[in-house]
This record gives structure tokens, sequence and C-alpha cells, in this order.
């Protein structure tokens, strides 16, 4: 193939590999072996650019060998995605794929620890008897060998396209994946807006201690990227072994590769810790899972890390578990939290509102904004991100009800980028905006309970116009004097045809 691979068509083969498993599977199933294949197919092309460019270079095949195994994967004799595809017509097809995938992980442990354990291969309840599971594999390496989708780095041109593939394949399958898909993924327009909000500097660690597939990570990042800065490192954290392995894998996609990505439990087993404490970021964000049930509330009331000194969130509601996590991980001097959470939050009493309360007065929280309904996947309830920093001289919160300004879907609403700019200028200047943005000054807050529910800040009433009664009344008139012309008109006809007196 001449020339760069062209980024429609290859998201547009991606899609369409997908309708192997159409009908057998739902999206939250299907989605680990076509992003997986797709990841095994960048790595073998890779390595097999490199190869051919090392053998040009050099005669020796030992030389060329030590020279592969420090390339940035190694990739064992057997695992290419070639190997594979040569194979598919065998009857083991699903247990090679599942040894070839073995081996990778092992000569790369470092990076690939547990991107594969959790996806099988030769599953007969996900992918049928032998027979069905052999065709399905089958037409799965087929789809990937096309032609046009050739993925060395001389053809896709940059790093941005095999990613973007990535992103565009986990977005849509969190389209089709329903109530489950805010389980790994968060909207790209809300991801981008946290990132902006945020605004990652030269130098930060940035966490998400919920990272699904890491796409709040990838958009923060990308913040720096544009500009040239590679001074940044990232961290995660995901409760889900098979989020985990997409979260890694899109890190790696991205050309992000000292990404450090755990599996676990944030809140019941962190596992991003030094020194017997919990390690300490410049940023932090996340989209948590809304008002998570059976978080860990006994456990917590237990804390090594003192996360929750100022009180236990309710055991049926985790959004505040979260929410305290993140804070006691950012920096003392520059820490900023950016946390997507349900509008419940921002008003519940008892011991989300005492929370709430600590927070205000520690002058921690920075800005509250308001966005539309139905935006994220699986639930059309309105959420909220919140801004929390360190290190505030001002103690007011600025308040952004960005509610009614999106573009209308037929099954979702998003944030379009004029948007996403408005709310990002309107923070950034602090400014009140009538009806769209309030600074309240802590007092004010006071006044209200530290009730944070946008409505009792920003006022959004429009006055209805002024009604002018007596063109009203000169409108009426004029239509019944048509009405009476019509009704004599009518009886005058009738009468004419026989009817009536």
């Amino acid at each position: 193939m001449a020339g760069k691979v062209n980024q429609d068509e290859i998201n547009s083969i991606l899609w369409k590999a997908c309708d192997t498993f159409r009908g057998i599977l739902n999206a939250t199933d299907y989605k680990n072996y076509i992003l997986i294949m797709l990841f095994i197919k960048y790595i073998s092309d890779t390595w097999e650019e490199h190869y051919e460019e090392l053998k040009k270079k050099y005669k020796d095949d030992d030389q060329i060998k030590r020279k592969l195994e420090r390339e940035r994967f190694i990739l064992p004799d057997g695992c290419h995605f070639k190997d594979l595809y040569e194979q598919r017509n065998e009857a083991n097809l699903g247990e090679i794929i599942n040894i070839a995938l073995s081996n990778i992980e092992d000569a790369n442990k470092k990076k690939l620890e547990g991107v594969f354990r959790n996806i099988d291969f030769n599953s007969e309840a996900y992918l049928g008897q032998a027979k069905e599971r052999n065709s399905r594999l089958k037409s799965l390496l087929e789809d990937f060998n096309q032609p046009k989708l050739n993925l060395r780095p001389s053809k896709i041109g940059n790093q941005d396209v095999i990613g973007n593939s990535y992103e565009y394949l986990i977005g849509k399958f969190a389209a089709s994946s329903g109530q489950s898909a805010g389980e790994f993924y968060t909207p790209a327009e809300v991801s981008e807006l946290v990132a902006e909000l945020v605004q990652p500097k030269s130098g930060d660690r940035i966490c998400d201690p919920a990272c699904g597939s890491g796409s709040l990570l990838i958009k923060c990042a990308n913040q720096l990227l544009k500009d040239g800065v590679n001074d940044f490192a990232l961290y995660g954290q995901e409760v889900n072994g098979q989020t985990m392995a997409l979260a890694k894998m899109n890190m790696f996609l991205h050309g992000v590769d000292g990404a450090r990505i755990e599996w676990g439990d944030t809140i019941r087993n962190p596992k991003l810790v030094e020194d017997s404490a919990t390690m300490k970021f410049e940023v932090v964000v996340a989209n948590p899972p809304f008002s998570l049930d059976k978080w860990g509330h006994e456990e917590a009331s237990a804390d090594a890390y003192n996360r929750f000194h100022r009180g236990l969130p309710p055991k049926t509601k985790g959004d505040f578990a979260f929410i305290t996590h993140m804070i006691e991980t950012i920096t003392e001097d520059s820490g900023r939290v950016g946390v997507v959470v349900p509008h419940g939050v921002l008003f519940r009493g008892s011991s989300e509102g005492k929370i709430r309360q600590s927070l205000i007065e520690e002058n921690l929280l920075d800005a509250v904004v308001g966005l539309p309904s139905n935006l994220f996947y699986g639930t059309g309830i309105p959420a909220a991100i919140l801004i929390f920093k360190k290190g505030r001289k001002d103690k007011s919160v600025f308040f952004i009800d960005a509610s009614r300004e999106y573009q209308d879907g037929k099954n979702q609403n998003t944030l379009r980028s004029k948007d996403i700019d408005k709310i990002v200028s309107t923070y950034q200047k602090r400014e009140n905006v009538d009806k769209y943005a309030y600074k309240a000054s802590f007092d004010e807050i006071k006044e209200n309970d530290f009730n944070l529910n946008i409505p009792r800040y920003v006022d959004t009433f429009e006055e209805e116009e002024e009604i002018d009664i007596q063109a009203v009344q000169g409108e009426i008139n004029q239509l019944e004097d048509q009405l009476a012309t019509i009704q004599h008109q009518m009886k005058k006809y009738l009468k004419e045809l026989g009817y009536g007196a």
C-alpha cells in the first residue's frame, strides 16, 4: 500500500471486524477480542518494520537478534500476527492464540503484565463450541490481515492514528454497551473538558484512581503533548482486570510507554503507595462510578492511610469516598482535582453534608460546573464537575451552569467544542455571567447551609415576555368577527341545499 494509511479507512475496517461477534456477544464482551487483536497487529507490524531495517543494516543474525531484544516490545518466535494468521485453519486456533499472548506477556513482563491474562480466545462460553469458535477466530484474523490495515510506523505517519483508532473503537463499544458502558469509558468531550479545567503543567504527575480504559489520562497527556511537553507521568488504578488491560494498551497505542496502571480497588486496596503512604500527585482526575453501593464502608472505618478523617460517606453511596481519596493524594502546594459527580453530591445531607462542609471550610473547593443531562453512557441523569485545589488564597467558589448548551442527539447529547471553550474561558476569567456563572462568597455558601445546588447561585430564570392585553383583545375581536361571518355563510349554504329553516 503506497502512502500513509487513512484514519477513516482504518476505523471502518476495525468496526466492520466486529461483525464477527455481533449477535453472538454484546459489545461489553467482544470489545476485548477486537482491541487485543488490534494491539497484537500493531506491535507485530512495528516489530516487522524494524526487523527489515536491521536486516539491511546488519548481516549478522545474532547482532540483529540482540538489537530486537532492545525493541519497544519483544516478539517471541511464533507470536507474530502473521504466525497466527498462517495457522487460521488449525483445529485448536483459540489455544494457539492464547499461547502466543501468554508468551508475549512473559517476554514483556514489566510492560504488559496482566494485559492478556483476563481474556480467553479458547472460551466455549463466549465464542461457542470448537467449530463455531474456530470459524469466528479465523474471520477475525482475516479481517485484521487486510492490506489497508498496515500499522507500520512508516504507514501510520504518527502515533495519533493508531491511538485515535483505539479510542474510536472504545467509544463505539461504549455506545453499544448500554448500562455497563460507564464502567470503562467517559465520553471524549467530558474527558477533554476535565483535562482543560485542571490545566496539567510540565513536570506534573497525573493520576486517575478509577481510570477505566484510560481515556481521561490520555486527554490530560494530550494537553501537554500538543505544546511539545513530554515531562509528565501518568498513573492509574482500575478495579476491573479486563478494563485495566484496555487502559494499559491505550497508553502504549498513544505512545505513552511510561504510564503505571495498577489493578485493584482504589478504596479498599490502593496500589499507588510508597513508604506506607499514598503517593502524591499534582493532578488527580476521575469519573468514578456514580453513587456506588457497597464501596467499602467497613474497610474505610479502619483505613490505614487516614483518608476519611472528615467522616465516612454512607454505605450505599461512595461518591465522597472517591472524592476524599483524590483530595488526600494531591500535593500540598499546587494539587488539583477534577472529578465528575452526580448532582446529589452537591446537596445531600447527613454524613455527606458534613464532609462537604469540611471541604468548603478548608477552602479546597474551587468550582462547580453543571453539565447537560444525557451525556454519559448508561445513565441520563445530569452530572457536575467539581474542581478542588490546594493552596487557594481566594475563598469564593465559582459556579457555572452549562446545562443548557449542548448538541442534542437521538440517543445521547454531546458537548460541542464551542461549549467546552465557553466553560473553560469562563472558569479562567472567574467573572459573573448573567444566567451562566456566579462567584459565590464563603458567607453566601454558609448561609445556604453549605448546599451547592447550582440554581441557588446561578439564576437561570427567564422572565416571560410582557403581554399587551389591548393587542390580544383586538386579535380576539377580529377572530370573533371572522367566525360570525363564516357561520352566517354556512347557514346560507345549508338553506340553499334544503337543510334547516
